[in-house]
């Protein structure tokens, strides 16, 4: 599953770096820089921190899913799969 999400996740970030928009929306919200965007692309936590962008905002998991021809619940279960993705138990 790990391998699916890095992929979801990737492609949910190469769909934002294509969006003029909301990539100056994520870049200020997450204190990324461009060069992040490169050089870290293949870290998990910053792959988490694109995929925890994107679960602000329906719309932006629905736009992000309709381009990637990708079921609603995909964005959600890729950040699940990443660090710090799994469900706080307080029991």
């Amino acid at each position: 599953m790990r391998e699916s999400a890095d992929v979801v996740a990737l492609g949910a970030l190469a769909w934002l770096v294509g969006d003029d928009e909301l990539l100056p929306v994520f870049l200020g919200a997450t204190g990324a820089s461009e060069h992040d965007l490169r050089a870290r692309a293949d870290d998990p936590e910053f792959l988490a921190s694109v995929l925890d962008f994107l679960l602000m905002d329906d719309a932006w998991v629905l736009a992000f899913c309709r381009h990637a021809g990708l079921p609603g619940e995909a964005v959600m279960r890729a950040r699940a799969a990443l660090p710090g993705g799994a469900d706080p138990h307080w029991t």
